[in-house]
């Protein structure tokens, strides 16, 4: 029976299941696409602030990158990768069709004005209650699929070098994917209607599950092995229990269950006693998982406890770029949005300048950077924690130009006396904010992927799924704490009123760029005590 599981496996998965997994990947992507231009959805739709829009897309885009986790959670526990991307593909396709009907039926939204108008008025409880639950359900169903399927498409392939070519390829699909959302979706959004553009939302999510389900034969499915957070529990409970006995030398002391390991490391040495067995369960046949673990189970959460630096220095990281994001389309609506004096572009659509440079910055570091590197130097192949330092740099730079930038913008603004006029147009283009976007880029080529292969290669087995859902959920937290940082600059300081002309928002993102640095200086540390796990 094992064996022909094995044959099983072996002619399953493969090359040959990337071009269903990265079409659906593209698929779903493009439906959340609409968040690219959300913040312009609820100013002019549904008439918010221009600071509470902002906030708005955080938490949305907060819980499509924190939703990952509790799907990777039930897909490693007892659904498998297959069945939570079937369901969260149909709970996302639910939530995008409410947002289509409130784009599309009068009813349920404000009716039109101008905007800044005192007779602008506010959502009813029933169109606000129908846009937050086709947002929420947008959310769970699009977190749902994000790194599940970075997960199942890893598991379809054997060799490490082939798994993080996957994931160069699929952060670059997500990137394209939000290419076409900032550019040709906002396009049709705000010259043939937001209905046109939702509408196209919706046929993006069906045909990402449809395409999903027909590559169902190819597959290779990974049984799931319970939940693995149970065994870590396991390891902290019976450690406590066993707190008095005294640590052995001895491997044969210790619990194995052919797991490789002779005896427990010395990292973190309080935990070894949750896998040492006392008189009586040497001599017991059945114990309690909670008094007695495996050096594996140990070991486990070694790595974990290892690696809790490097991610929270990663959720750091992300601040920054939240922030940054979360007011660039507000930059972008007060800038000279006019390409020629015929042809102008909406203000969402300088995110792709973003968007080109990390696919671009990925594509070289595939394809040209890398294997030079290896041919140059084969002994020292490029790390991932060497990748993702890079990416720190990158980001600092960006937050320091967009603080510039800003600085330009609001000097011009003061020169035209514009700054007590409402959403006033600054004469100065908008494609100043092309270049701290294109830094972000780059930035983002190195850290992104990097952080989703150094986690899928060095979390336990157990936590596969887990890990890459762990990437998101230091982009959700980041996006959750750039609400906390403008709250509380907000309450601190007069940089960010409603009118960011009468505003500093450059020392916004001056205090973005400080917190970069102090940060940087912690991921060196960290990264420089860090030891590989070997599979």
């Amino acid at each position: 029976m094992m064996k022909s599981e094995a044959l099983l496996r072996r002619a399953r998965g493969g090359w040959i299941t990337f071009p269903f997994i990265i079409a659906t990947m593209g698929g779903l992507t493009l439906s959340s696409g609409l968040c690219a231009n959300l913040i312009t959805f609820l100013r002019d739709e549904f008439h918010f602030e221009d600071t509470d829009a902002a906030k708005i897309s955080n938490y949305v885009n907060g819980s499509i990158t924190f939703i990952p986790i509790f799907a990777a959670i039930i897909a490693d526990s007892f659904a498998g990768c297959f069945s939570v991307i079937c369901f969260s593909s149909l709970i996302s396709l639910l939530g995008v069709v409410l947002l289509l009907l409130s784009a599309t039926v009068s009813h349920l939204r404000p009716p039109s004005c101008e905007k800044g108008s005192i007779l602008c008025k506010h959502p009813t409880p029933l169109q606000a209650g129908l846009l937050y639950l086709g947002l929420t359900l947008l959310s769970i169903g699009n977190g749902g699929t994000r790194f599940t399927l970075a997960s199942m498409g890893a598991d379809q392939l054997d060799s490490t070098r082939h798994q993080g070519i996957f994931f160069n390829w699929f952060v670059f699909t997500i990137y394209v994917a939000n290419f076409v959302s900032s550019t040709l979706m906002v396009y049709v959004e705000e010259n043939r209607g937001w209905g046109w553009g939702f509408t196209i939302f919706t046929m993006a999510n069906l045909v990402g599950l449809v395409v999903f389900l027909c590559g169902s034969k190819v597959y290779r499915f990974v049984k799931p092995t319970g939940s693995p957070f149970k065994s870590l529990a396991c390891v902290i409970v019976a450690a406590i229990k066993k707190k008095k006995m005294h640590l052995s030398p001895q491997s044969g002391d210790y619990h194995h269950d052919g797991d490789g390991f002779n005896s427990p490391t010395p990292f973190f040495k309080f935990l070894n006693r949750a896998a040492m067995k006392n008189e009586e369960e040497s001599s017991s046949k059945i114990v309690s998982p909670w008094k007695l673990c495996t050096v594996q189970q140990v070991e486990d959460l070694k790595r974990l406890i290892k690696i809790v630096p490097i991610w929270i220095s990663g959720y750091i990281l992300s601040i920054p770029i939240a922030v940054q994001m979360s007011f660039i389309i507000i930059q972008g609506k007060t800038m000279d949005n006019h390409i020629t004096s015929h042809f102008k572009i909406p203000a969402a659509t300088i995110q792709v300048c973003l968007l080109i440079a990390t696919c671009v910055t990925i594509s070289l570091l595939d394809r040209l950077i890398f294997p030079l590197w290896v041919k140059l130097a084969p002994n020292r192949p490029p790390t991932h924690l060497q990748r993702i330092g890079i990416g720190h740099v990158f980001t600092i730079l960006s937050s320091i130009v967009a603080a510039l930038v800003e600085s330009k913008r609001l000097s011009v603004a003061r020169s035209h006396n514009l700054v007590d006029q409402v959403n006033a147009v600054v004469p100065m283009s908008l494609l100043w904010l092309a270049p701290p976007l294109a830094i972000l880029g780059v930035s983002e080529g190195f850290h992104f992927a990097g952080q989703v292969s150094f986690c899928y290669q060095q979390f336990p087995a157990s936590f596969k799924s887990t890990a890459t859902a762990v990437v998101g959920l230091t982009i959700a937290g980041a996006f959750y704490s750039s609400n906390i940082v403008i709250d509380a600059v907000q309450n601190a300081t007069v940089w960010l009123p409603n009118n960011i002309n009468k505003g500093r928002l450059d020392n916004v993102y001056w205090l973005c760029s400080g917190i970069g640095a102090l940060n940087l200086v912690f991921f060196l540390v960290c990264a420089s005590v860090y030891k590989y796990h070997k599979a």
